[in-house]
């Protein structure tokens, strides 16, 4: 079978490889092409377009590049008509995605919906372009599978992908990771600022302002795959804080804490076990718009799954230098940690099985056999 498969971010390129590899295995003539990253391309598909190429965040951000996302909207459906495929995949980012899956729907494509859209935060309206032009949607989160399932959409819980992906993460050794990279015997603190480029100059310059307040700690940053080095390195001071590229899963598995820009990196440190500070920053208008439409008490993963204040946040004007020295120190302490610990032990059962890949990849490839 011919698959199209799209995802714009890193997090889709991770659960879009893994999904990639599961499908390869039920149909080995599978034929893979679409937009993605690295990860993706690894497993064999064929790559059209980068998503660092394409991938904006926030409404002004969004506003100010319409004229280059429309462009990308008409170039990729030129593609999916040129390449036929059977099978139309598509992975989270819904501003891009619902638009695809309208236009697939008229051409009588099948799309298979990996990674619901949050339309239970905002968007609700979304739901009925689901059941529209969907025929199966794939959720990975507990209250997912009810949310959607009441407004009627073909829908279908297959737990959460980042199960597999860190079970099957190789084991790291302290030390050798302390020594391929350079790093002091000190305690690490790991710093993810995002994987895209706008979230990452917000963030990144903050967080590394408590190198100077924390000198007992090794700050550690996870640089994004998609993203160069030169460009971390005009944001910080290299003589406190080390840049470590395309290992974001090793640095967590040594770090003794963790500063998160909210986003799937909450919930794979939490799955880690790195206690953490959830931070957000965007654009102020693009801010504003959001708090006014968004429904949610919460905004890390962690949060809405245990619908509890697991691990802090600190949103826009409360993401600064105290707030962030004030609750660092609290995940620091003994106390701290322990009840973001047993946090996460809770978020780990409400997960649901492993194997969500395969449940996914076995659920598409049936359903083009009926």
């Amino acid at each position: 079978m011919k698959y199209y498969v799209i995802s714009g971010e890193a997090s889709g390129d991770l659960h879009g490889s893994n999904l990639i590899r599961s499908l390869k295995q039920i149909d080995p003539q599978a034929e893979i092409r679409g937009w993605g990253g690295d990860l993706m391309q690894a497993q064999g598909m064929t790559l059209v377009k980068h998503y660092r190429d394409f991938a904006f965040m926030g409404f002004i951000e969004v506003l100010f590049n319409l004229k280059t996302i429309l462009g990308n909207i008409k170039r990729c459906k030129k593609d999916i008509e040129a390449y036929k495929p059977d099978v139309l995949i598509l992975i989270d980012y819904p501003g891009f995605n619902m638009r695809i899956a309208r236009w697939a729907k008229q051409q009588n494509i099948p799309v298979h919906y990996y990674i619901a859209p949050q339309a239970w935060a905002w968007k609700e309206n979304r739901v009925k372009a689901i059941g529209r032009d969907v025929s199966a949607l794939y959720v990975i989160l507990p209250f997912e599978e009810a949310f959607f399932g009441q407004r009627g959409c073909p829908v279908h819980f297959v737990g959460h992908p980042l199960r597999d992906a860190l079970e099957n993460k190789p084991t790291v050794d302290d030390d050798g990771f302390r020594a391929k990279y350079a790093l002091d015997q000190r305690p690490i603190i790991a710093l993810l600022p995002g994987s895209r480029r706008q979230e990452i100059s917000a963030m990144l310059p903050v967080m590394a302002q408590m190198a100077d307040s924390f000198t007992n700690y090794q700050f550690v940053v996870a640089g994004a795959p998609s993203m160069e080095m030169s460009f971390y390195q005009q944001l910080i001071d290299e003589s406190k804080i080390k840049i470590v590229t395309q290992d974001t899963y090793s640095i967590l598995s040594v770090a003794h804490a963790a500063m998160v820009t909210s986003g799937t990196a909450t919930l794979e440190t939490a799955l880690l076990k790195v206690p953490q500070v959830v931070c957000y920053k965007g654009h102020w208008l693009s801010y504003e718009i959001a708090k006014r439409i968004i429904k949610l008490s919460y905004i890390s993963l962690v949060n809405l799954i245990l619908d509890a204040p697991a691990v802090p946040e600190l949103i826009q004007s409360d993401f600064n230098t105290q707030s962030l020295t004030d609750n660092l120190d609290y995940i620091l302490s003994a106390e701290g940690r322990s009840q973001q610990l047993k946090a996460y032990d809770q978020l780990f059962e409400k997960l649901g099985p492993n194997g969500a890949s395969q449940r996914v990849a076995a659920l598409i490839y049936g359903a083009s056999q009926q």
